[in-house]
């Protein structure tokens, strides 16, 4: 197999928060959950997932929701409609609605802490990659040390079968600084960012679990509104 190192451009590797210009309008997702609000910003640069998570917020789909798989130091995910019930007898993360959304993974969008993606079945189901139609995860991941990194970038290039992997240093950087969950990149699709309230998801983050990484205490999505902005405040 010929050596591929991925690389992108300069202009790929600007931060997707800053990628609109002044004037293009893009939705935002007001969540207000019982442990606080949390803002969020989707990307054009994504327009199938956009325009689902849009969807279903208008449809009122996670209102009532839980978080229901919380891992500290990696990420916290909702989207299952079975955890609606609140109840605590059930195990919960195989609830979704009846269809999938075509990958979007996009260079230049990767993994760092706040960024918004959507789950998804292994690549033994689901070689496509296509997203699962409801769940989604928030990153609060680590700050990265070059051995995280470079672990990281040995299993990216295992699941993509490349000879090797390397992260552009632009994407080092903020690893290294604000941290992230690297070894994600390129497998999952990036739909947007937290832009208010990243406090709130620290704080869900660190909520005590049980076996199933459950919080024991219910974390719920009160509801999510998406609006169309030229600008947020």
């Amino acid at each position: 197999m010929l050596k591929f190192r991925l690389l992108f451009t300069l202009a790929a590797l600007i931060s997707f928060s800053s990628i609109y210009s002044k004037t293009e309008k893009f939705y935002i997702v007001e969540m207000k959950t019982n442990k606080g609000e949390i803002i969020l910003k989707l990307s054009n640069r994504t327009p199938l997932h956009r325009d689902n998570f849009v969807k279903l917020c208008k449809e009122k789909f996670y209102d009532n929701v839980l978080f229901h798989r919380v891992i500290e130091g990696f990420m916290i995910q909702a989207g299952d409609p079975q955890s609606k019930s609140h109840s605590m007898d059930i195990t919960l993360g195989d609830g979704e609605l009846p269809y999938k959304v075509d990958a979007e993974i996009v260079p230049g969008m990767f993994h760092k802490r706040g960024v918004l993606a959507a789950a998804r079945e292994g690549d033994s189901f689901n070689p496509e990659r296509k997203s699962s139609s409801t769940h989604f995860y928030i990153v609060t991941g680590k700050v990265c040390t070059d051995a995280d990194l470079n672990k990281a970038a040995a299993r990216i290039a295992k699941a993509n079968r490349l000879t090797e992997y390397t992260f552009p240093d632009d994407i080092v950087k903020v690893y290294k600084s604000e941290g992230g969950a690297p070894h994600l990149d390129t497998q999952y699709t990036i739909f947007g960012e937290v832009i208010k309230g990243m406090d709130v998801v620290m704080s869900i983050s660190k909520s005590e679990t049980d076996n199933n990484d459950r919080p024991l205490e219910n974390i719920v999505i009160i509801s999510a509104k998406a609006r169309l902005v030229k600008k947020y405040r």
